[in-house]
């Protein structure tokens, strides 16, 4: 049995957090690797795709094709796990990742890499299912906030260092895409060779329609579909916008860091905000303000010290922007329909992501490298009118579901929440008492 403190709210017992820890560090530990291995891949791919002169156009299908390959293996994942089982889809995908990742320094062409980056999509979307639905199914609701957050910083951090790397490889070496393959396949060994990883078997949600959720929140499917596109276009031309600026490759991997590491900073208030007032308002205001950063990043520059500041400040208020959308649909809906709901969202962000590096391709290619900015600003700035004009037509709505029992923090990995974002538990929900 546990404790309850003095406020009458029981305390998992220490046995039980001996367990969790003893049943999650494998986990945890090769997930550090992969991500490691992941951010500095994505950071590489992009500079040397420049430095190849593969042009605009090739670059945007490039970063859109991997959030295509993440729709599709997200959701082939969900079934493959259920039939056998978490640890070998793990160990399958992070192989194949590797593979990938080694290839895309031996095959350097924009064809063979429109084919590479949708499968390592593929393979990661995959790889987030195993370890969201792991952790969200061994976790019980007294720890599954602090838990999830755990993940989301340790995965943020571990990207971010993928990144800072960049800066010590050459990126017109193989050194680079051999070093991302290592730390991709030492992932596999802490879980692969773990005596106490035993996750439990994934419950089956029940469906719900793209169009049954836009008669039901429509502010969040439109929310989701915009953050998205704003995502996909930021992260898949950052580094080609730091890179055709002049910066040295040190300071290249320094500045594509900076997002992240304000996200880390400030993705906890923002969320903090939402929670205790109208979603909607606290997305316009962070939309509005990632908005500005990104007009003072073109003013500035990518070179100087404030363009640092702005860079991690749309990091920072960006990357929440997914999660209010997924918290404020679920406050719309029912416990029973969360994870069917919060599923579907994840493939309009994937439609939104794969449309945006489109659109920003065509829009640098007509104005030149400061349409990178302006695209992120415009894009923010439709998200933050299209929530205002919300608000006004409509006003708040009582919250269908505790905004503490919502799992849809979306973390730093340039793509949303998978399983965690879908809500999915081994436990059954039980409202809190109002």
């Amino acid at each position: 049995m546990s404790m309850p403190d003095t406020l009458g709210t029981p305390v998992p017992p220490a046995e039980a957090r001996v367990s969790l820890t003893l049943t999650t560090w494998a986990l945890f530990t090769g997930l550090a690797a992969l991500l490691t291995g992941v951010g500095l891949y994505a950071t590489l791919s992009g500079v040397r795709a420049e430095l190849e002169r593969f042009g605009t156009l090739y670059i945007g299908v490039i970063g859109a094709v991997y959030y295509g390959g993440f729709i599709l293996g997200s959701r082939a994942a969900l079934r493959v796990v259920g039939t056998v089982g978490h640890i070998r889809v793990y160990s399958a995908l992070c192989s194949l990742m590797s593979a990938v990742t080694l290839v895309s320094g031996l095959a350097v062409h924009p064809i063979s890499w429109v084919i590479l980056r949708f499968l390592s999509g593929a393979c990661l979307a995959g790889v987030y299912v195993v370890a969201e639905s792991w952790l969200n199914q061994l976790a019980s609701n007294a720890n599954r906030g602090r838990l999830l957050s755990f993940y989301g910083m340790l995965t943020t951090i571990s990207y971010g260092l993928g990144q800072l790397l960049f800066g010590l490889i050459d990126p017109r070496a193989l050194t680079g895409f051999a070093l991302a393959t290592i730390g991709v396949s030492a992932a596999i060994a802490p879980v692969a060779l773990s005596a106490v990883a035993n996750p439990p078997a994934i419950q089956r949600p029940e469906p719900v329609s793209i169009r049954q959720l836009m008669d039901e929140a429509a502010t969040g499917v439109v929310a989701a579909i915009l953050v998205g596109v704003t995502i996909g276009a930021f992260i898949s031309f950052l580094p080609i916008y730091a890179t055709r600026s002049g910066m040295s490759f040190v300071a290249v991997g320094a500045f594509v860091a900076m997002p992240p590491l304000g996200s880390l900073i400030l993705h906890m208030p923002v969320a903090v905000l939402s929670d205790r007032g109208d979603r909607r308002i606290v997305g316009a205001a962070s939309a509005t303000i990632a908005a500005g950063a990104c007009g003072l990043l073109w003013m500035v520059g990518p070179s100087s010290p404030i363009g640092f500041l702005a860079a991690a400040l749309i990091g920072g208020t960006m990357y929440p922007l997914y999660s209010i959308a997924g918290a404020y649909t679920n406050d719309q809906l029912t416990p029973e329909r969360l994870t069917a709901a919060a599923s579907q969202l994840v493939v309009l962000y994937g439609v939104g992501s794969f449309i945006g590096p489109l659109i920003a391709a065509t829009v640098i290619r007509v104005v030149g490298d400061a349409g990178f900015p302006w695209t992120v600003l415009v894009m923010h700035g439709l998200l933050a009118v299209f929530l205002m004009v919300r608000v006004v037509q409509y006003p708040p709505a009582d919250r269908a579901v505790p905004s503490r029992d919502i799992a849809l923090d979306s973390r730093v990995l340039q793509i949303p929440a998978t399983v965690a974002g879908m809500g999915r538990r081994l436990r059954p929900r039980t409202p809190r008492r109002r």
